[in-house]
This record gives C-alpha cells, structure tokens and sequence, in this order.
C-alpha cells in the first residue's frame, strides 16, 4: 500500500525548509536529527509547533523536515510556515484557524544590504572632532 506523502515549502530570511508530512505516530525529525535536540529553545519550538497544536493534529502524522540557509530563529519560521502549508493540503477545513493565528502568511522581511562608507546597512562610523 502507497503512504499519502503532503510536501510543503517554508521560507524565512534566508532559510527554505521543505517539509514531508505522512500519516504516523508524531515523529519530528529536523535534517535527520530529533526535533529537541535540533531546536534546544523550548520558546522557539512552542513557535514551531503552534500550527500543530492548533489544528490538534499531534500525534496522527509523522514531519521530516530539511531545512538550510540562516540561523535557528529563521529556520524555525520556516518550519513553522511549511508545515501551515503541509497542513492546508491535510484539510482545507484548517485555513480558518490558521490563517486567523497569521500562519499562513510568509514574513517579507530581509537583511538590509549594507551600504559603502557605513559600518552596517545604517550603522555610521563613529563620529570624531579631532
């Protein structure tokens, strides 16, 4: 028998995450290592998790997840939205609550590229009167 495979992009900054989702008992493993030991921030996987928790849909699928570009927190948005995304295809019926807690919408803010003659993108260097 052929398992039902939903495949959903998430992307943050400048990380991408794809995430597989099939029917299973829970399991969240994050480049092929463990959901707790990848993301060792219990406030960034509560953000992580939120869509899951919201639908109620915990235990009933298995999420692999590869992820890459960034850093945690911008990782962990991807996440957030591919998952949101695998969840749509799961059930229509979930867009109401997800997209009423803003999960659905993919964050448009980037890195300002930095500019000759600053320090950062704005940062100016430091002023001296002699």
């Amino acid at each position: 028998m052929e398992k039902v495979v939903y495949q959903a992009t998430g992307r943050r900054k400048s990380s991408v995450a794809q995430v597989r989702m099939m029917p299973g008992t829970g399991k969240f493993i994050i480049n092929g290592r463990d959901f707790v030991e990848y993301i060792p921030s219990a406030a960034i996987r509560l953000d992580v998790l939120q869509p899951i928790n919201l639908t109620g849909t915990g235990s009933q699928y298995d999420i692999y997840v590869n992820v890459n570009g960034g850093g945690i927190s911008g990782q962990a948005g991807a996440i957030r939205l591919g998952v949101s995304r695998a969840l749509l295809l799961v059930n229509p019926d979930f867009r109401g609550p997800l997209k009423k807690a803003g999960l659905l919408t993919r964050d448009p803010r980037e890195t300002e590229r930095k500019k000759y003659g600053l320090r950062k993108a704005r940062r100016a260097p430091q002023f001296s009167k002699r």
